[in-house]
């Protein structure tokens, strides 16, 4: 493959990911900033970040949607592997809230408590904006730049020539790793990233692995707004 192709697929992988990781690097930057007391911003307001995250994001997804030809929609019609995918999402749900050891926790836990916002309507866009960004666009944005991208760009370099569920032990435990260590709660995010490794391995299918995400994430929201648990969010 030529050098600038292969950049451009790369980046066409990474982009949506480094978009979303830029916002919370932005909102890390104001909250330290506000703690300071050298802005002034009420922690209500930060909670606005992160609609214009999901749609930020999930516009870029949309207008590179025609270069994702990994994610092919008729994988889900394979019922087994499609019923696999739903089990491993409410695995991944019921593991993640009973591992929230401190411990295993790294940053602060701000979490988004829509408590915060007086309006009532202002209140349910928000946790809808959240629900759908956390369900349909984050699955598609992870899988794509840590399963599609980064596991086979640790086997080679030239990753789109590395077949979609390639096993090495190398970059299971990397990608498994880093996953985790993405996320607050360090050891849920790596079992995560185990379980959807080993989805990705036994089904070959990124839509499989999109799915399940998106499982796990609904289960989570659902969860969250029943239980009122907002630091899962």
């Amino acid at each position: 493959m030529h050098k600038g192709s292969l950049r451009a697929n790369s980046w066409i992988r990474i982009l949506p990911f480094a978009l979303f990781m830029g916002f919370i690097g932005v909102e890390g930057g104001v909250r330290f900033l506000w703690e300071k007391g050298l802005i002034p911003v009420a922690e209500s307001e930060l909670l606005y970040l992160y609609p214009l995250k999901a749609v930020l994001v999930g516009l870029t997804l949309l207008l590179l949607t025609r270069h994702y030809l990994e994610i092919n929609l008729s994988d889900l019609t394979r019922w087994r592997h499609t019923a696999l995918s739903l089990i491993s999402g409410i695995i991944i749900f019921v593991l993640w809230i009973n591992m929230d050891w401190s411990f295993a926790t790294q940053g602060e836990l701000t979490g988004f408590d829509p408590e915060w916002i007086a309006d009532s309507k202002i209140r349910s866009a928000m946790i809808t904006a959240r629900l759908v960004g956390a369900v349909l666009v984050v699955p598609i944005m992870e899988e794509i730049f840590w399963r599609s991208f980064l596991l086979r760009y640790i086997i080679n370099h030239k990753f789109s020539k590395v077949a979609i569920g390639r096993f090495t032990w190398f970059s299971f435990i990397a990608t498994t790793v880093l996953f985790g260590l993405e996320h607050h709660y360090v050891l849920a995010g790596m079992m995560a990233g185990a379980i959807f490794n080993l989805l990705l391995y036994k089904t070959r299918s990124i839509a499989q692995c999109i799915l399940s995400h998106a499982v796990a994430n609904l289960a989570l929201g659902l969860y969250v707004l029943q239980s009122g648990q907002w630091q899962f969010w």
